[in-house]
């Protein structure tokens, strides 16, 4: 099976098909308060930037929603809408507060089901920078599955697994944690050491 055969099980129909929970922005709000325990209790700091994930499709009126979607996030700072090398199309944003950055990807996910497109939702992505310097590690949001994991990249195209399964049982309270790990699809970055994103 493919790379991007994959990424569509995992983030797409058959992720939705076994979900056990219908999805909805409105639980990015969650991080806020989840940060936290990330701080005091693992010492990770919320990053700067956030992404989401979508799968695009070639259509005047999807481009169109995007430069809504563009406009929008734009008036809150510095935000962009790129393709990665896998052909998925992201939302970046970039604040300085995580309150900033769970509302203004709400907002962009808003924006895509109002004007019928949450069905190319795949995936919001946070990151999380440890407070002695190294490697962020992520929350992800499946928009499939309607739950967080974790994602903590360890090296190229290799994991922290325990560093994951850490961030589960600390923050399963406080996020709609995703229990079946074969659902924790990891995002990897086009090049070494970048974000999902990039």
């Amino acid at each position: 099976m493919g790379l991007l055969s994959t990424v569509r099980d995992v983030l797409g129909i058959s992720a939705e098909a076994d979900a056990t929970r219908p999805a909805d922005p409105e639980d990015f709000f969650q991080l806020n308060s989840a940060s936290v325990t990330m701080v005091a209790d693992l010492d990770y700091a919320p990053g700067e930037r956030a992404g989401l994930c979508l799968s695009a499709m070639d259509s005047t009126d999807f481009k169109s929603t995007l430069r809504d979607v563009e406009d929008v996030l734009e008036g809150g700072g510095f935000s962009e809408i790129r393709t990665d090398d896998h052909g998925y199309t992201w939302a970046v944003v970039e604040r300085d507060d995580i309150t900033d950055l769970t509302t203004e990807l709400y907002v962009a996910a808003d924006t895509l089901v109002e004007r019928g497109y949450g069905d190319r939702l795949l995936a919001a992505v946070f990151a999380f920078d440890p407070l002695d310097g190294g490697r962020p590690v992520y929350w992800i949001y499946s928009f499939k599955r309607g739950s967080f994991y974790p994602f903590a990249p360890a090296g190229d195209h290799e994991r922290d697994s325990s560093a994951e399964l850490t961030l589960q049982s600390v923050l399963d309270g406080e996020l709609d944690v995703e229990d079946d790990t074969s659902y924790w699809y990891p995002l990897w970055p086009d090049a070494p050491s970048g974000h999902p994103w990039e």
